[in-house]
Parts: C-alpha cells; sequence; structure tokens
C-alpha cells in the first residue's frame, strides 16, 4: 500500500513540475538597458523626412514602421509617442513624450531647432537624461532643407501640441508588443535614412532651448523610479555613446558610426565597397579574358608549329617546326656554297690549262 501511495506521488509530482514552471516562465522580450529601445538617429530620420509635426508623430507611430521599441510601463505594450512644441523667437523645441497613463507622460527626447541671422538652421536631438545619460546628442545634417522647416517661420505660426492622449489614439495605430533588441536593431536600421549625415555631439548650442525645456519637462518614471536612472543603470560611463563604447558587442548605431557615414541599412548599400567589388570583379574578368586569349593564340601557334616524327619504336613525337625548318635552311644553303665552290675550282683549273697551252704554242 505504501509503495502505491509513493508512485502516485511520484507521477503527480512529475505532472505537476512542467506545470509550475509553466507558471513561473515570463518572456521579457525588452532589454533592462532601456536606451537599446529607441535610436535617436531614427527620431533625427523622420523628422528631416516629414512634412510636418503631425505626420512626424503619425511616423513615429506607425505600426509598419516601428520606429519605437519603449515600453516604459511594461504593460507588453510599446508606448505610443506623443509630439508637443514650443516655440520662442527663432527657436523651435519639439518634444517627444512617452504616453503612459492617463496624464502621465515621459519625455525620450527633444529636437531642438534654431535660425540664426543668416537663416542657417542648427537642428540636435537630444536623449532625455533618464534614458540617455548626460549629453546624449545627434546633428542630423540633411542632404536637403527638410519640407517641415517652411513651415516653422511663417506669419502666424501655431505651436503643434498633440490632441491624443491615454486609450485615445488615431485610427491608423494600434499598439504592438515590444521585440527583443536584436530585433528591433535590425528593423530600425532599415527605417534611417542614410543619405542624411548624423554626427555624435556632447554640446547643445541652444541655450534658449534648454530654458524653454526646463519648465515643461515631464518626467513621471524620473519621479517614480530613479533607480532605473542611466546614472543608476551605468555608474562607470555618462551617457549612451560611452556605454557603446566598453560593449563587447555594439549595436547598430555604433556600427554605422564607426563606418563614417557608409551605408549599414537594409535600403542602401554601401557605394564605395559596392564599388570596389564591382571594380575588382570587373579586373578578373578581364584578366581571365586576356588569360583565355593568350591561351588560345598558343594553342594555335603550338598547334602550327608541331609536327610528328616517327621514331624507331613505331611512336610519333612532336618537334619544334621552325627548329626542322631552320636547319633545313642551313643544310640547303651549305650544298649552294659547296656547288659553288666546286664550280670555281673548275673554272681555276680551266683557266690554268688554257693558260699553259698558250705559253706552250708561244715557244
Amino acid at each position: 500500500m505504501k509503495t502505491k501511495i509513493i508512485i502516485s506521488a511520484c507521477f503527480a509530482f512529475l505532472f505537476a513540475s512542467p506545470l509550475l514552471a509553466q507558471d513561473r516562465t515570463t518572456v521579457n522580450a525588452t532589454n533592462s538597458e532601456i536606451s537599446d529601445n529607441l535610436d535617436l538617429r531614427a527620431i533625427a530620420s523622420v523628422f528631416g523626412d516629414a512634412k510636418n509635426l503631425e505626420d512626424f508623430e503619425r511616423q513615429l507611430n506607425d505600426p509598419k514602421i516601428q520606429i519605437s521599441n519603449l515600453d516604459l510601463n511594461e504593460d507588453n505594450q510599446v508606448d505610443y509617442l506623443r509630439v508637443i512644441e514650443s516655440v520662442e523667437e527663432n527657436t523651435h523645441l519639439i518634444i517627444v513624450q512617452a504616453v503612459l497613463g492617463l496624464d502621465t507622460f515621459q519625455d525620450v527626447a527633444t529636437i531642438e531647432v534654431e535660425r540664426d541671422r543668416n537663416n542657417q538652421v542648427q537642428v540636435q536631438v537630444v536623449g532625455d537624461v533618464y534614458m540617455y545619460g548626460q549629453n546624449y546628442i545627434y546633428e542630423p545634417v540633411y542632404f536637403s532643407n527638410p519640407i517641415i522647416y517652411t513651415t516653422f517661420w511663417t506669419p502666424r505660426y501655431s505651436p503643434y501640441y498633440s490632441i491624443w492622449y491615454w486609450n485615445y489614439y488615431p485610427n491608423h495605430y494600434y499598439a504592438w508588443n515590444p521585440y527583443p533588441v536584436f530585433r528591433y536593431r535590425n528593423n530600425v536600421s532599415i527605417h534611417i535614412n542614410f543619405n542624411h549625415h548624423y554626427s555624435y555631439v556632447n554640446t547643445r548650442r541652444c541655450a534658449r532651448a534648454v530654458v524653454m525645456h526646463q519648465t515643461i519637462r515631464a518626467n513621471y518614471c524620473e519621479r517614480t523610479r530613479p533607480n532605473r536612472a542611466f546614472a543608476f543603470r551605468n555608474n562607470s560611463v555618462k551617457n549612451r555613446y560611452e556605454l557603446d563604447r566598453t560593449r563587447s558587442v555594439k549595436n547598430v548605431a555604433t556600427r554605422n558610426e564607426s563606418n563614417a557615414g557608409t551605408r549599414t541599412n537594409g535600403r542602401h548599400n554601401d557605394p564605395i565597397n559596392q564599388s570596389s567589388r564591382n571594380e575588382s570583379n570587373a579586373g578578373t574578368k578581364t584578366n581571365n579574358s586576356a588569360t583565355n586569349k593568350d591561351n588560345t593564340r598558343q594553342k594555335k601557334r603550338t598547334g602550327n608549329t608541331t609536327r610528328y616524327q616517327q621514331t624507331n619504336s613505331g611512336t610519333k613525337s612532336p618537334i619544334n617546326y621552325n627548329q626542322d625548318r631552320s636547319l633545313e635552311k642551313v643544310a640547303t644553303i651549305g650544298k649552294k656554297n659547296e656547288k659553288r665552290n666546286k664550280s670555281a675550282r673548275e673554272n681555276n683549273t680551266s683557266r690554268g690549262e688554257r693558260a699553259s697551252n698558250v705559253n706552250d704554242n708561244r715557244r
């Protein structure tokens, strides 16, 4: 009886163990390093290609593009990113905020746009200190003036302020689950326009934008979870850029920076490397073609100059035709010279006989 009880208990334990393990197992798609889930260059790229700030916000939250992979409130859904703007004189401060709940926001990044007296526009994309550390900044240089600039400095300009909030989103938007970081990196690299150039700097150029941001900055995560700030997550480095330098496996951004402007994303191949490969292949094909032609000519010469000589064993062996002709010419010339010498000796003999006969007659 005891044996049956023990056996039954063992079977029950075996069947229950997978269920217990399944209950304890959770899949965490995101990385503990928050900054891995939003590439600032992607924000700069979308901003440069957008028609206006409304279009900019739409592209940031496009489910087909999935520029962001942030899940700051950890509800297993990528956070909606809303856009608000503040304007003062020639300075436009565009703030990208994650919507985390009802009237709950966390600043993710700011775009600081300023026009100087010479009508030159300076743009900086600044990562929020909570997520990226101090002075993590990218300066985009667009290959052509973005269309969005034409809307900024117009008479009666009205700053943009998103109308969307928690659980009230545009029709085209739907939430998606965050991906593992390596998948996000591969995806976002496809949607960064590398016709533009993105330079990392650690100094903010627009002092007015810094002051403007201090009064309207949203920092829900920083207030409620200060231990998740970048300074606590990575106390040995100052910002995300320095963190990338210390990592053994670099992310997409670091690889592209180290390539100094070469194209690493999926849409655009590196034209320099591609050109080099094409030139190398073309050179190989040309050399192979020349080699084949030389081989063909050599075969023709060999075929024309090769004869076969019968040997004592009955087999034929190739001999050089030109060498054979040379020997024949030498033999022919030697025979001709011998005939000439013989004829000359005969003539001399005949002359000597005639001369002796003449002398005898005179006597």
